[in-house]
């Protein structure tokens, strides 16, 4: 996960690649390789340090799982390229486009492909790749970016990095300020949870073993991502070191803030998450 951090700031979010997707395209090609194999040597300190990562990783894991991983690294790359050459054109993406976009850039993917990993759990493919599964994974990933670009919007603000983050992106969708922008963004965030907790709430009964471990990952993922960003000097404002173990530091919402059933709207490429015949 510190690796992803650093390149993300060294090569996507900021730094000489940022706003150059030609540029950044061959760097990330080698990196992806070196995600996938040992054989190739590169001179790159990035690709150099994740090629020894896999190399832990596929010492402890089977090829499955690797491969899982790998794929995730991928989709995850492609949605940073995606992001930058909208940087490079001065193009702010629409609602729908952001969020998938979004789904792919915030490097959820790879994140949660770790949970095998980490926990030892060997989902099968026919639950892994079952629509709900995959739903459920996506959304845990939304959720999640969301709340990262909550976390870090005033530092982006006050850095003049506010490029692409849900918030801009709503200000020019239904040409509002920032204050309204944060409305429409939180309700947005709450629907998609509840979706979350409901349609977990349907599979996790019949679930395996494996697959119920899988699906408990996705929960800590949300609520640890939250409590990451309310404390990492990452993502705060510049002088603040939060006390990492003051719980009393952290507030939370007694309920969400848009309780609407049903698809959001201005985003069908989502929509699919409240099919009827999900579970």
């Amino acid at each position: 996960m510190y690796w992803g951090f650093a390149f993300d700031d060294a090569r996507c979010d900021s730094g000489p690649l940022s706003g150059r997707p030609a540029q950044f395209n061959a760097p990330g090609g080698q990196v992806q390789r070196a995600c996938e194999t040992d054989s190739a040597i590169f001179h790159d300190r990035f690709a150099g340090a994740l090629q020894d990562i896999m190399r832990r990783f596929r010492a402890s894991a089977p090829p499955t799982q690797v491969s899982r991983f790998a794929h995730a690294h991928r989709a995850w790359l492609s949605g940073v390229a995606w992001q930058i050459g909208n940087q490079a054109a001065g193009r702010m993406p629409g609602l729908d486009d952001f969020l998938v976009m979004r789904l792919l850039s915030s490097g959820g993917e790879p994140t949660f492909a770790l949970l095998e990993l980490a926990t030892g759990a060997r989902v099968p493919d026919r639950d892994l790749h079952r629509p709900a599964v995959r739903a459920l994974t996506e959304m845990a990933i939304l959720v999640a970016a969301l709340d990262n670009d909550a976390h870090s919007l005033h530092k982006e603000l006050t850095g003049g990095q506010a490029d692409q983050n849900v918030y801009t992106v709503l200000m020019q969708e239904l040409e509002c300020p920032l204050q309204d922008a944060v409305r429409a963004a939180t309700g947005l965030r709450d629907r998609v949870l509840l979706r979350f907790i409901e349609l977990h709430d349907r599979v996790r009964p019949t679930a395996g073993q494996d697959l119920a471990t899988y699906l408990q990952g996705l929960r800590y993922g949300i609520r640890g991502n939250n409590e990451w960003g309310l404390r990492v000097p990452r993502c705060l404002s510049c002088g603040q070191w939060p006390d990492e173990m003051d719980d009393t530091l952290l507030t939370w919402a007694d309920e969400p803030s848009d309780t609407r059933p049903g698809p959001v709207e201005g985003a069908p490429a989502i929509a699919w998450w409240w099919d009827a015949d999900l579970g």
